[in-house]
């Protein structure tokens, strides 16, 4: 009649049976995860609970830097798009967390009414209190060019350095971006080529977040404002600081590059930041695919500092007295926290690496109260660690199989959108309706300048090849994005040639651009040679 127990007298142990990764992870959290959590009051001391929309949400993208580096002009690059409330200026523009979010409708939704949608990851952000809610918002899209398996972006407050750092924000600026760092896919850390002091402010939040060094990529922007050699100079300048700051033994890997839409001021190393751009666009487009490694790669170093956190506190419940001299007691037990750390380490064998801060232990145990501490509860531990040991692993092989019979996922859209049959790396932009009302071809007004230049191209049949419209079209100075679009727009036959129509096309849209107008996503019917408009009404 004891069916549910096993010869031995052991309750028999069920198997949970998965649909996804995303499903394992929520009942693992739950059922094995969670209880260890909260009797030992990890909440508290750590990162709040998890909830269903952490392990649901779309990757995220959390960029970090000091005010002026181009953190909003970089979310408008990838965009190809302005967003609400953007704001873009030479100095602190904002003093705002921003996500930038694919939603139902545009708009901004305020933190305070954000922390209470349950569809999305911020709910516990409530716990920073209303300085920090009142400074917090999500700009919603309803279409952005940003598509398929879509990411958000955190936009950040630009770090303070010199007078600055001494104002207050209010709220505990370190710790909610601890918070977003644990949640987050990608951390860019962003360096303006003209400023690479590290303040103590931004040192401070580097060391927050270095916790998550496979996270961290860093981004040199503005870098064609300088020549080749003061760039080399920036670079290594820049290495040795974050070496001083990020103290690991891989080199962190640094983009170069200037990440807006404007024509470079020095073009010179424009094949530098065409593949360094392309590096960190390939990095960025492949996160959807591994968001499921990423969010069990956080659970488990999450249950890994939980079962720390136990040990920890059932260690100071055990020596605390069970009468007199518990606040005594209490000062000595933080002063020789150390010592306690190391015990626990040797009886437990736990690498001191997955050990908290000692310093910020001691802080958040000085407003304890040790008396409501737990004893040491083993089987509590033993589920996490049979989670660990075999509740992983099944979830690692249904990644695998995710993977195989799911298309691979990428972001495309925006600045990530490739022009694969023309010279340029990638596409951009929208605009320019110059000429839609009028009944002859606006194109045709300063062709014949540019038919100039064409039959200096050494056109055959008629037509020049796509390496020979490069190199004029580089002299406007514009980004490779930028020209690849245009490129993409000027080909209007797909044959991989301009004649001479397309290659006006080409020259009065980047005129359009230089004078500060944005391309259309499409060509217009207006902007369409006149000899090609049959055949595009056909395609």
């Amino acid at each position: 009649m004891f069916s549910w127990m096993n010869k031995d007298g052991r309750k028999s142990k069920e198997t949970d049976v998965f649909q996804t990764v995303v499903d394992g992870m929520k009942k693992l959290y739950k059922k094995k995860l969670l209880p260890l959590e909260e009797h030992y009051r990890f909440h508290e001391f750590h990162s709040p609970a998890l909830e269903d929309a952490d392990f649901e949400n779309k990757p995220m993208v959390l960029l970090v830097g000091q005010y002026s580096t181009g953190k909003t002009s970089f979310i408008r690059y990838l965009l190809e798009e302005d967003f609400p409330g953007m704001r873009i200026g030479p100095e602190p523009t904002t003093d705002c967390f921003t996500a930038v979010m694919h939603g139902d409708t545009d708009g901004i939704v305020p933190g305070n009414a954000l922390v209470v949608d349950p569809r999305r990851p911020f709910r516990k952000l409530s716990s920073f209190g209303n300085a920090f809610l009142n400074r917090q918002g999500c700009v919603l899209q309803l279409y952005g060019r940003v598509q398929g398996p879509s990411i958000s972006i955190i936009d950040t407050p630009g770090i303070l350095s010199g007078e600055k750092q001494r104002i207050s924000r209010g709220y505990d600026f370190s710790a909610v971006l601890a918070w977003f760092a644990e949640r987050v896919d990608r951390i860019i850390l962003l360096f303006d080529a003209h400023k690479l002091d590290i303040s103590d402010e931004f040192s401070e939040v580097i060391q927050t977040i270095k916790g998550h060094d496979e996270k961290i990529r860093v981004v040199l922007n503005k870098a064609d404002q300088i020549d080749t050699q003061q760039l080399m100079r920036v670079y290594g300048a820049l290495m040795w600081s974050l070496g001083k700051v990020i103290n690991t033994p891989e080199v962190v890997r640094v983009y170069i590059g200037s990440f807006w839409a404007q024509p470079l001021l020095m073009a010179d190393n424009r094949r530098l930041f065409e593949m360094e751009a392309q590096d960190l666009f390939r990095d960025i487009q492949g996160l959807p695919r591994n968001a499921a490694i990423r969010k069990l790669n956080d659970l488990v170093k999450r249950a890994r500092l939980a079962k720390v956190h136990a040990y920890l506190i059932s260690s100071l419940k055990k020596e605390m007295p069970s009468v007199f001299g518990k606040e005594n007691k209490k000062k000595e037990l933080i002063s020789r926290l150390s010592e306690i750390y190391t015990r626990v380490e040797k009886e437990h064998q736990i690498s001191r690496g997955d050990f908290p801060s000692l310093e910020k232990m001691q802080e958040v145990l000085q407003n304890q109260d040790f008396v409501r501490f737990h004893p040491l509860k083993p089987r509590l531990l033993e589920v996490v660690d049979d989670m660990l040991a075999n509740d992983i692993s099944r979830l690692m092989v249904l990644v695998r199989q995710e993977e195989t019979q799911a298309p691979t996922q990428l972001v495309s859209g925006g600045a990530f959108e490739s022009t694969h049959n023309g010279p340029f790396g990638q596409g951009y932009g929208e605009g320019a309706e110059e000429g839609v009302d009028e009944p002859d071809w606006v194109v045709a007004r300063d062709k014949p300048k540019y038919d100039e230049i064409f039959y200096m191209l050494s056109p055959i049949d008629g037509k020049i090849t796509g390496a020979n419209a490069k190199l004029e079209m580089l002299k406007s100075k514009l980004p490779n994005m930028v020209l690849g679009k245009i490129w993409k727009l000027s080909d209007v036959d797909h044959d991989g040639m301009l004649d001479d129509d397309e290659f006006a096309l080409a020259n009065h849209l980047i005129r359009v651009k230089l004078e500060g107008h944005e391309l259309p996503a499409e060509l217009p019917k207006h902007l369409v040679p006149p000899s090609k408009r049959k055949a595009h009404m056909q395609q």
